[in-house]
């Protein structure tokens, strides 16, 4: 991996991508989404995390964000077990998932070709973090995080997209609390 995406600098700031494998559009259910949702919460109580900007959109998750407690890919790692595993869980659970076996098949597929998968892999691997050290690279990853719905055709504004932290930008109340930058 290049040396250019690795947390280096362990107290810095932070914006991350990450995708599902094979980009699949998994978050199209409200519960899916509120695993997300529940698990930042989580990690800005319990683990140290200080969540700057977000956007959750079908088939990624985009961040800003620090650790407090210095080791941001670990409590990346912890954030990507652990909402992989109960989004999985929730996806053979719901009776109403018409995309199960396909989902569920897809996982395997990708974990069969991971040797640190023991079941099915939801989330890729790599996370690509960009360290922010200027207040112009903070504007721009912000307004890309807060653009990607537009950019989508979701939304006409970025406010309006409910799964990002536009709304608290826009002085609405968001799913997640964030610290605005």
């Amino acid at each position: 991996m290049s040396r250019k995406y690795k947390f280096n600098n362990k107290e810095g700031l932070y914006f991350v991508s990450f995708a599902t494998v094979y980009w699949i559009d998994v978050f199209v259910r409200e519960q899916y989404f509120s695993v997300i949702v529940e698990s930042l919460k989580y990690c800005c109580k319990k683990k140290g995390m200080c969540l700057f900007a977000y956007c959750i959109m079908p088939s990624h998750l985009h961040f800003i964000f620090n650790d407090g407690d210095s080791n941001p890919g670990k409590l990346l790692k912890e954030f990507k077990v652990y909402s992989s595993k109960q989004i999985q869980k929730m996806i053979e659970e719901n009776p109403q998932e018409s995309r199960k076996e396909w989902l569920l098949w897809m996982m395997k597929r990708a974990g069969k070709k991971n040797s640190n998968i023991t079941h099915g892999q939801f989330w890729q691997q790599n996370n690509h973090p960009i360290e922010l050290w200027s207040n112009k690279v903070i504007t721009e990853k912000l307004n890309y995080i807060h653009n990607n719905p537009i950019e989508a055709g979701f939304v006409e504004e970025a406010h309006h997209w409910k799964y990002s932290s536009a709304k608290n930008y826009a002085g609405e109340k968001g799913q997640v609390q964030v610290v605005l930058l």
